[in-house]
């Protein structure tokens, strides 16, 4: 077989296979490889006149179609599947072949398959990918990890088939080893929070004007044309204003209370305790799905427990319609300051050198979490590279301070009323708990010295001292 695709995909369900379209429609021979061949069939079949597609039935085959060094992408399901595929393409590959894992990997299987693949001579990158599928064929945020130098071939690929703001790709190196997948992951667990904090946003508006579905639409159709113009706000208008055909009601009146996960909010929480990273918006947004799917306990909550909750009268409705917006605006900053902050703690840890401003970046388009204020985020970045504190940052400081008032209306409204607010109430008082001149929290160490020896620093000296509790109670250097 003549070995004339500049790059190959094997893998094509819904992503494989319009990212493979991507590539076709760029300009660029793509080489399509699926386990079943009737979905590679189905493919050149129905989107052949995309571009230039060489089908393959056999591995073997497909990596030959390949002109070297190949750069093949993988995308089959995370785990088992990916390390199957990787083993099955390894005997046919050559030196400085590329490998690409384009789905959403745990980044430690990322950095295990690297150092696997380097010992053998071929370049491993672990690349997320945001968008979705209308992303992966019409142009997504990728994020791509590994060694540096296979980004010399592979990266004008990907930064031409990804979307652009402004001219400018949303594609960048990312770091070595796993620094592509940590990232996609933390993107995952910012949209969590995301999409929570709209949830949250809508079930105020729901409560608080006795309003349906379609008007509350309406006002994240305007919120959409402000400040808050995101992918998500968009989608989140469409939605609420769509009609069920078979029962005529509000769709998401008929949509069941059960939020689902794949699993990258989740690891992104556990891995943020590992940094010892306080990101308790995503966290909160992770348990809140996790509360949703929680039946038998919701059940048993319903029928036992009281609210002794207010009745809400909204007075001035556009007041209202102002702080839940106000509020919304800055429970997002401070869950995208907190995924930097992770983001900049792992880097640190493991060397990766990622440039938070260039991520900013590359979320501007393509990705779900795209929003207007991301320019916002690049632009605080360019500032200050080393910015401690993204919401310290003036631009976001100033904005909000200016909604803090209505922040706290609202998420006091909601606990007198007997609404949960999670994501809104805890991004309230992790910005209380970051600017706080003096925390509990030395309380908090006197009680583990007390019990368990522990010790702790003091205020007016250095030096770390325990106090003999059970004795005398003197003080001595730990």
């Amino acid at each position: 077989m003549s070995a004339r695709a500049q790059i190959g995909v094997t893998g094509l369900a819904v992503m494989g296979r319009n990212l493979a379209r991507n590539f076709a429609r760029h300009g660029y021979t793509v080489a399509v490889h699926n386990r079943s061949y009737a979905k590679t069939e189905s493919l050149v079949a129905d989107h052949g006149t995309d571009g230039d597609f060489v089908p393959s039935e056999s591995t073997a085959d497909f990596v030959a179609s390949i002109a070297r060094p190949r750069k093949i992408v993988i995308m089959v399901k995370a785990g088992g599947p990916t390390d199957a595929v990787i083993d099955e393409l390894i005997p046919h590959l050559e030196e400085g072949d590329v490998v690409i894992d384009g789905g959403n990997a745990h980044f430690p299987d990322t950095i295990r398959r690297e150092r696997k693949l380097a010992d053998l001579g071929l370049h491993f990158v672990g690349m997320g990918v945001s968008g979705g599928e209308e992303g992966a064929l019409n142009g997504p945020s990728i994020m791509p990890g590994g060694p540096k130098e296979s980004y010399a071939t592979l990266g004008p690929i990907l930064e031409d088939i990804s979307a652009k703001v402004d001219g400018v790709p949303c594609c960048t190196w990312v770091g070595p080893d796993g620094a592509g997948h940590f990232v996609k992951m933390v993107h995952n667990g910012i949209e969590y929070a995301d999409m929570q904090l709209i949830a949250e946003a809508y079930d105020l508006l729901r409560h608080g004007l006795d309003a349906d579905a379609a008007e509350i639409g309406k006002i994240f159709e305007e919120w959409n044309a402000g400040d808050l113009e995101s992918f998500l706000i968009e989608i989140t208008a469409d939605v609420l204003q769509h009609v069920d055909a078979e029962t005529g009601k509000a769709f998401v009146d008929v949509v069941l209370d059960q939020a689902e996960q794949k699993g990258t909010g989740r690891w992104t929480v556990q891995n943020a305790l590992d940094l010892g990273v306080p990101i308790t918006g995503i966290a909160e947004a992770t348990f809140a799905r996790a509360l949703s799917g929680s039946v038998p306990q919701r059940e048993a909550g319903r029928a036992a427990l009281a609210s002794d909750a207010g009745t809400w009268d909204v007075t001035d409705r556009d007041a209202f319609v102002e702080d839940v917006r106000l509020a919304l605006y800055a429970s997002k900053v401070v869950a995208y300051s907190q995924g930097f902050d992770q983001i900049a703690a792992a880097s640190a840890e493991s060397g990766w050198g990622i440039d938070r401003g260039a991520m900013a970046r590359i979320w501007r388009g393509g990705c779900i979490i795209r929003a207007k204020f991301l320019n916002r985020i690049t632009e605080a970045y360019e500032r200050d590279a080393d910015l401690p504190l993204l919401i310290a940052d003036p631009y976001f400081a100033d904005i909000v301070g200016k909604g803090l008032q209505a922040w706290r209306r609202v998420v006091s409204q909601a606990a007198l009323n007997g609404v949960p607010t999670p994501a809104f109430s805890s991004s309230l008082a992790y910005y209380d708990g970051v600017r706080a001149e003096r925390l509990p929290a030395a309380l908090i160490q006197a009680q583990r010295d007390f019990f368990g020896a522990h010790t702790y620093r003091r205020v007016d000296k250095d030096g770390t001292f325990h106090t003999e509790w059970s004795g005398d109670r003197t003080e001595h250097d730990a």
